[in-house]
């Protein structure tokens, strides 16, 4: 019976026939120490009984190792998992693990929802953990600026993810007393799957930090989309993680999704710059500059933005505002409706009146802006992009939702529709039932006393709606210095 070795740098695995068998080596580190025999086994069965929360049938026991020197050394014993069934190979050939991925997914989801949470678990889950763990990780990458690392990656990498937790307090918070912060694996990658044909196993969780394993679920299961990402297949991690909302019930935003992603992406760069300092090879550090610009993919797409779409009646502004809050998953809070439900109306009511008149007046309309933002702020600090469709002719709206926005972490995108009069005119006129009680005459008389608005990024409404679409996707894709300090870009 032939037997192979595999060996880390602090461990040794021994395969023969239908069993593993693992030992630790006598090292000490900053962050472990198997210096001792009794060290070794207590590490042993630390791992075995971690490990058997997800795997019990894999992790079978401790052993002993007993040499000529009747020196005994701890082994554990696992079941030997069947090389070709590793989830990494399977992916990287092709193979279809569609089936196996959502079995995971309900596994860990069932997994997670009996491990230990509490307090003590929380705390180190919270927005204070992951944000000091952010700083650890980019603080150790500055050794690797320009050399390894583009440094401005690393810059953009700091600048996103540490805005994100700092303007997502309640998003945090919430998800902490909900009990989403577990005591998880910590360590998913798809090395460490195999899947088996009576379902699928996930071994190795990390065991020698128990801070660094207590972590939102959603955080433990982003591990390993990240990490089917990096074999190319971010299209099984997305619908991994669509699974995993589903089983465990989970209703985080999508933003929160790709923060989790990323800091796990960062984190392998680390530990790719890492290698490359022991090893000096090209392959490392193209590793390194993978998973860095993983991260800054994920941290500018999961950017939670709060968009103004204005405009005056009849420019298409309530078009353009779904359209987008469509296209891109954020919230749509609209003017004209919240006005209504505040006077107790259905939105289509009809309560027309002469302009700064009736619903309209100055007090209803510093209520209504007051009312909008409130809304979205909160929305904001959860994690959900918002977009407000209101015609905001006020400088003093604009400057009250830019602050909103600074508050809040978020990006800052003001879109202004524009359309000739004669064709605002004409829709007005054509229009069916909505919320808006506009006529020509109130829009010729907001246009007169508007602000100016020379930050907002122009939306021609003039054509079909899909051009205009297309020119608000386009600012709301690209975060830059026009949105974020309001220098007009285009």
């Amino acid at each position: 019976m032939n037997a192979q070795a595999v060996e880390t740098h602090v461990g040794l695995v021994v395969l023969v026939g239908d069993r593993a068998y693992k030992t630790k080596k006598a090292v000490r580190t900053a962050f472990l120490d198997f210096s001792t025999a009794a060290d070794r086994r207590a590490a042993l069965r630390r791992e075995l009984d971690l490990n058997r929360r997800l795997a019990p049938d894999v992790y079978l026991g401790l052993g002993t190792f007993t040499g000529p020197d009747r020196d005994d050394e701890a082994v554990l014993v696992m079941r030997r998992m069947p090389a070709d069934r590793r989830l990494s190979t399977l992916v990287t050939e092709g193979a279809p693990v569609d089936a196996a991925l959502r079995d995971l997914a309900r596994l860990v989801a069932a997994f997670h929802a009996r491990a230990h949470r509490g307090p003590e678990v929380a705390v180190d889950g919270g927005a204070a953990a992951l944000r000091a763990r952010w700083t650890a990780n980019i603080a150790e990458l500055a050794a690797y600026r320009d050399t390894v690392l583009d440094g401005a990656d690393v810059d953009e990498i700091a600048r996103l993810a540490l805005r994100f937790v700092d303007g997502r307090a309640a998003l945090f918070a919430g998800r902490c007393a909900d009990g989403r912060v577990i005591d998880g694996h910590g360590d998913l990658i798809a090395d460490d799957v195999f899947c088996l044909d009576d379902g699928p196993r996930a071994l190795d969780c990390l065991d020698f930090d128990d801070r660094l394993r207590h972590l939102d679920g959603l955080d433990d299961v982003a591990f390993l989309a990240m990490d089917l990402e990096r074999l190319g297949s971010p299209q099984l991690g997305a619908d991994f993680l669509d699974a995993y909302a589903e089983f465990s019930g989970d209703p985080a935003p999508a933003a929160l999704r790709h923060h989790y992603i990323a800091y796990r992406a960062l984190v392998r760069a680390k530990v790719a710059c890492l290698r490359h300092d022991q090893t000096g090879a090209a392959t490392d550090a193209d590793a390194a500059r993978r998973y860095a610009a993983l991260s800054v993919d994920h941290l500018r797409v999961g950017t939670v933005r709060l968009v103004l779409v204005g405009g005056l009646p009849g420019t298409g502004k309530t078009t353009v505002a779904g359209g987008l809050a469509d296209a891109r998953g954020a919230v749509v809070i609209s003017s004209d409706r919240i006005r209504k439900e505040a006077a107790g109306l259905d939105p289509v009511t009809p309560a027309g009146a002469g302009f700064a008149g009736g619903i309209y007046t100055r007090d209803r309309t510093e209520q209504l802006y007051a009312n909008l933002l409130h809304r979205a702020e909160l929305l904001l600090g959860r994690g959900e992009s918002v977009v407000l469709d209101a015609s905001w002719i006020a400088a003093r709206h604009r400057v009250a939702a830019a602050a909103v926005s600074a508050r809040t972490g978020s990006e800052f995108v003001p879109l202004r529709c524009c359309a000739s009069a004669d064709v605002a005119a004409r829709r007005i006129a054509d229009r069916g039932p909505t919320a808006s009680d506009a006529t020509p005459a109130i829009a010729a008389a907001m246009a007169a006393v508007a602000d100016p608005w020379p930050q907002a990024v122009v939306v021609d409404t003039s054509g079909v709606p899909a051009t205009a679409l297309a020119q608000a996707l386009r600012a709301y894709d690209v975060p830059d210095a026009a949105h974020s300090t309001g220098v007009p870009a285009g």
